[in-house]
């Protein structure tokens, strides 16, 4: 009798143990991903390849600070350095649980702070492959998920979820996020378009571990329906540096203190 009890209990064990649901896989992912440490700062090299291979380079500044817990506000910075046609330009956004984002755009050519609508959130960022909405981040429950398998990506288990937007607010039908079973990162993303063709796929190239967080150094997105893809490299990162809450304003948007962004 008892060892029946033991054989049963070590076969419902593994599911006891690995249950998970995909809300929460997601929002895991969303927390590995993009709320790592109290704050964050990087020099980013952002290239924009074309399907013929010419390259365009952008170097930029990225500073990110958390507001409360993994899933809550957040505030974004971005100062660019190059190409000329960018340069001293500034993207600051203020991120909000279950709300749409503020954010804005100075532009030096014309000395101007631009609001960025939010219906504009799926559009280019700064001619890359990637949105808006992919630099800050989407809200989880905008999305309905659920976990179509377990499989391995390389050498790393995975869970495979497919997430569906509520509302035709974003520019695909569903998208599929390939999350490593053991720091939650999102390792792959493909985005299928209403026609349920493959439109752009996100990968990420490189991880490193820096001051203990699993980070990804490495990344690309490329769209197959142009062919252009966006390769992004994270340099001098670093995490719970001490930025100032005063840095995201609109003043500082054509001013940024010199400390934070070199």
């Amino acid at each position: 009798m008892y060892r029946y009890l033991i054989v049963l209990l070590v076969m419902l064990l593994p599911f006891e143990v690995f249950a998970i649901n995909a809300e929460d896989v997601m929002k895991k992912s969303q927390a590995a991903f993009l709320y790592q440490g109290k704050d964050f700062k990087a020099r980013v090299i952002m290239k924009l390849i074309s399907k013929g291979g010419q390259e365009r380079t952008r170097e930029l500044t990225m500073l990110r600070k958390n507001f409360g817990e993994a899933g809550g506000a957040q505030k974004f910075f971005m100062y660019f350095f190059q190409p000329a046609d960018v340069k001293d330009m500034t993207f600051m956004v203020y991120k909000y649980p279950a709300k749409d984002d503020d954010r804005w755009l100075f532009i030096p050519a014309i000395n101007m702070v631009r609001r960025i609508a939010a219906q504009d959130k799926t559009s280019s960022f700064v001619g890359s492959d990637f949105t808006y909405e992919d630099v800050s981040g989407r809200d989880i429950q905008d999305d309905t998920h659920a976990i179509l398998k377990e499989e391995k990506l390389g050498a790393r288990d995975c869970y495979v979820v497919k997430s569906t937007p509520k509302k035709g607010d974003v520019d695909y039908a569903h998208k599929l996020s390939w999350v490593d079973k053991g720091n939650f990162l999102p390792l792959k993303e493909e985005y299928y378009d209403k026609k349920g063709e493959l439109s752009r796929v996100f990968t990420a190239d490189e991880i490193k571990i820096i001051k203990g967080f699993p980070t990804i150094t490495k990344r690309m997105m490329k769209n197959l329906l142009s062919g252009h893809r966006t390769e992004v490299t994270y340099s001098k990162a670093d995490y719970n540096i001490g930025i100032e809450d005063s840095l995201f304003s609109e003043r500082y948007l054509k001013q940024p203190p010199k400390k934070w962004i070199e």
